[in-house]
This record gives structure tokens, sequence and C-alpha cells, in this order.
């Protein structure tokens, strides 16, 4: 052989080793470094090896995969394609708020940073208490705030030191399993164990009830409904429940009136009402609910008085009026009002209905642009029928007063995870105001807003004897 063909096999043989390397993986449904498997043991057990290797990494590596996930997500042509195929594969919401809730969810969702330690030292050594990996979490994730949710467990479950196995809903499989492809490729050029971040190609309750059940999975996060919460407490393992909320915002003759219908009807349009935060009833002393009514009208509220139409509205959007009709369910106020006969312009945001506290539009969570307005004599029955109608999800709730008193009495009383005064409903998940992001908030088992810490174990660690130079 000379030297001419000698090199010539040298590139082949290099070519095929490559083309090798590439070939799809036996259980990996799309072949590459793609974190997506057939089976949801496949997936378990993919997950479970990757973290493993992961425990070896540093807290400098984690950080490094954490700003991986960032920086994919929010590449342009990224953020605007899930964006945009959130909303066409679900049928809810809209781009320009999907493309706002994404890019938070990268920017403001905690990173390693949120892993505080606690040190104690003495005459008997130094004792420190840190936050430690669970394991494998099984993450169940939601139709209305698909992508946004995997986005910010994805950073905080890895930021913790876990590998997360995602079981989507089937109404949103298409954009989550593109989204989970992508954070795997971003982790595998950061340098990461494979398979931190994986999911199953058909999303189904049959899956979810396996990774529920998977002897390796250690804690189970569920952002959605009563029914996958109520699930996931009973399941026998650790569980963070982020369920319902039916939240009120109460508005007092004290108020910035001008401002607070402002913060009303942007608040409850945000996305077409899909967050769980977002201001679903009004209740309003009567002596400043005209002005305020004509306030939310300037500023994109219609208002239905027609009592026949209000009826329709209820038998169009809930199943007799005990829950809403999925296929409303993130439309637009005008996409509504057009299914009864009335033609709006898009500047029309919300669908004003002035009410009783037994209404079904006040009683339950619609998930959707259709606000109903209760008057009230005072701010203290106000307060009162805002804690009736929470109904105890203890989520989230919002009022409008200058008066600190009735403020911290109304703070007190119903005692939601957030709680926003003379701001929008999404002010408390850091848009306009103070604090870290996240869509995964659990009222019904108290971890609250999650973070990095809440996918953590505290543990002891003892040195004895030394370390203490005081």
């Amino acid at each position: 052989m000379n030297l001419d063909e000698a090199v010539v096999e040298s590139i082949v043989k290099k070519v095929l080793s490559q083309l090798e390397d590439q070939q799809p993986h036996e259980s990996c449904c799309c072949g590459g470094e793609c974190g997506v498997f057939k089976t949801m043991d496949e997936a378990v057990s993919a997950a479970v090896v990757a973290q493993q290797e992961y425990l070896g990494r540093s807290m400098h590596e984690r950080a490094k995969y954490v700003q991986a996930i960032r920086d994919v997500v929010l590449d342009q042509e990224n953020l605007e394609y899930i964006s945009r195929k959130a909303v066409e594969e679900t049928g809810m919401g809209g781009y320009a708020y999907k493309l706002v809730k994404n890019r938070l969810a990268a920017v403001k969702t905690p990173g390693i940073e949120d892993l505080t330690t606690d040190a104690m030292t003495g005459d008997d050594g130094l004792t420190l208490v840190e936050y430690s990996p669970f394991g494998v979490i099984g993450s169940i994730t939601p139709t209305t705030n698909p992508t946004e949710t995997i986005i910010c467990n994805s950073i905080g479950m890895l930021a913790a030191g876990n590998a997360v196995v995602f079981s989507p809903h089937p109404r949103a499989k298409e954009v989550s399993l593109h989204l989970i492809r992508l954070i795997n490729k971003a982790l595998a050029v950061a340098g990461a164990p494979a398979n931190l971040v994986v999911t199953v190609s058909e999303p189904s309750i049959a899956n979810t009830n396996a990774m529920m059940n998977h002897p390796k999975i250690r804690m189970l996060v569920a952002t959605g409904g009563p029914g996958i919460v109520k699930t996931v407490l009973s399941s026998g393992k650790k569980a963070i429940g982020a369920g319902a909320g039916n939240p009120p915002v109460v508005v007092d003759e004290t108020a910035d009136i001008e401002k607070a219908a402002k913060d009303i009807v942007d608040g409850c349009s945000f996305d077409n009402n899909l967050p769980c935060i977002a201001e679903k009833e009004i209740i309003a002393v009567d002596s400043v609910a005209d002005y305020l009514i004509f306030n939310m009208k300037k500023n994109g509220a219609y208002e239905v008085k027609d009592q026949e139409i209000i009826n329709k509205l209820v038998s169009l959007v809930t199943k007799e009026g005990k829950s809403p009709v999925t296929d409303y369910v993130g439309k637009s106020a005008k996409y509504i009002l057009e299914q009864v006969g009335i033609n709006v312009g898009d500047e029309v945001k919300v669908i004003l209905v002035e009410t009783t506290e037994d209404h079904p539009f006040v009683q339950v969570e619609l998930m959707m642009p259709i606000l109903p307005l209760v008057r009230v004599p005072d701010v203290d029955a106000a307060i009162d029928m805002a804690v009736r109608v929470e109904h105890g999800n203890r989520h989230t709730a919002m009022m409008h007063s200058r008066n600190v008193e009735k403020l911290t009495k109304m703070a007190k009383l119903i005692q939601t995870t957030i709680f926003v005064k003379n701001g929008p409903s999404y002010a408390g998940i850091g848009v306009g105001g103070e604090g870290y992001t996240t869509f995964t908030i659990a009222g019904p088992t108290g971890e609250g807003l999650t973070s990095a810490k809440s996918f953590a174990r505290r543990r002891r660690c003892v040195l004895v004897g030394g370390m203490d130079v005081r």
C-alpha cells in the first residue's frame, strides 16, 4: 500500500467511524442526543444513568448547563418557533404573550445561586446544611403553559443536581418534544451527560401513570388541574402540586381607579387569561364600581349587559355552569364574542359582565378573558367574598387600595401564595414586579413559587472538632 492509499484508507475509516457514532441509539426515537424515548421505562432508565454521572460534575459545570438551556431558548429563531407552535398546536393563548412568557422563564428562573448554604461553627466543629439533589424527578406539564413550564422546571431541576423526565400534555406534544430536543442538543454541546432531560415520543395518560409508578422516580411535580395534583399527592412519593386557582381582585374606595382599571384589564387578558394567576373575578365597592367599569371600557373591556347574551355565554363556555369548555380556554375575547353574534375589533381584550357571587363566571375558573364584576357595600364585605370565591386554593389574589390596614387584612385572611397589591396579576411572577419567575406555583403543597431549592433535599454534613477560627 502506497502513501496515497494509506491516507485514503485512513479517511474512509474515520468517516465510517463518525457515521457509526451518529446511528440512532436503539431506544432513542429520533437518533442522537435527543432525549426522546419510545417507552417511559427507557426514558427513566436513561435519566437514572445520566443523573449518576451528573453527581460527579462541579457546581461550575451545573451553572454552565443551566446557561446552555437559557441560551438555546433565547435564540430568537427558537423563541419565536416554540411561541408560535404552542399557540398553533394547543389553540390557546396568543403568540406575543408566549414570547414574553418563554423569555421570562429563560431569563428569570433561578439557577444554582438559589442553593444557599447554612454553616454553624463552635467548639465542637463545623456543620454545613446544603441542598442536595433528589435524583430523577417526574414532571407533568400542562397544555396551558407547555413550553414555559418545561423551561423553568428544566433550569430549576438541573440547577439542583437532578435529571428530569417530562410527561407533557398530549395536546402540546409536538412543541414539547421539539423543545426537549433543543435542550438536549444544547446540553450536549455544553458537555453535559446525555439524557438529563428526557420524555417519551407519545405522551399519554398511560405513560404519565407509568412515570408516577416507576420506582426510580424519586419526586413528582405536577403542574395542572386539581385532578392530576390529587393523583400525585396520592402516589406515596415526595410530590409538589401546582394546582388550580380562581384569583379574585378587590377594588375599594381608596384605590387609584384609573390605574386599577388598566391593571385589571391587562392582567386578565394576559395570554387570554391562561395563567392561573390571572384576574378571574372583580369584587368592587359599590361607590366606585361605575367609575371602574367606565375606565375598564376605556382600556379594552367590552361590557355585556343583555341577560340573554350573558346566558348564551354561560351555555357556550361552561359545562352546565360547572367547568369550562376546553374549546374556549385561552381564546380571545373577540373570538368568544363572535360566537354569540357580537363583532368587535382587536382592541377588545376582556368581556366584562356584572353579576352576583353565585354566578358560574364567579365560581368557576374559566381561563378565558371573561371577567365578572360583583358589587359589595364596603371593603370588609369585599374581602370576605374574595376569601369565599378563591375556594381555598391559596393560589393568587389582588387588591387595589391605599388603605394599608385593609391590604394587610386581606393578605392575612386569604392566605394565597401570591398577593399583588396595586398592580396587575403578572407582577406576581416578575413581570413589572420584583422577584424571580416560575410557572410551577405550588399552593396545595406549600412550596409556593418553586425554584431550584424546591427540587432539592436539605442535608447536614458535620465535621467534629476544628475549623472554628473565631
